[in-house]
């Protein structure tokens, strides 16, 4: 199987523990990957090995917004952090994506889409809610 399920990514706990990661300073990207793709949460870096194409779509993807939010709860704080939702015109047929820090390519996160997702006009990853109980990256 190509993709194993919605992972944030070995490297970015490794990342965040000797601080290579800075959610406020970093520049982030999404490529889009097709089914020929091997993504989970071993993977250490953007590749080209499956990546799509077609459309607009361009080899190592478009950058994210990062937003960075905290909530205090009875557990003490959560800290979420979310992206901007891509979006490419033409047509476009991927499985899942990569979240990468740019310039050192450093893993983030593999999302599953869970099926080959097409389209022929607007391909766009839609983000989750940017809150402590839904964005792709909390920590508690």
């Amino acid at each position: 199987m190509a993709f194993q399920g919605n992972f944030s990514c070995n490297t970015l706990r490794s990342g965040m523990a000797s601080g290579s990661f800075n959610f406020s300073s970093d520049t982030f990207r999404l490529a889009l990957y097709t089914n020929a793709a091997t993504l989970d949460q071993n993977t250490t870096a953007y590749t080209t090995d499956g990546e799509s194409s077609g459309g607009d779509y361009v080899a190592g993807g478009q950058i994210v917004t990062v937003t960075v939010g905290t909530e205090l709860a009875s557990s003490g704080s959560i800290v979420f952090i979310n992206f901007s939702s891509p979006a490419w015109t033409g047509a476009i047929t991927a499985r899942g994506a990569l979240i990468y820090k740019a310039g050192d390519n450093g893993a983030v996160c593999v999302l599953d889409f869970g099926s080959n997702k097409t389209s022929s006009s607007t391909f766009t990853v839609t983000m989750p809610a940017n809150t402590s109980t839904s964005a792709l990256i909390r920590l508690v």
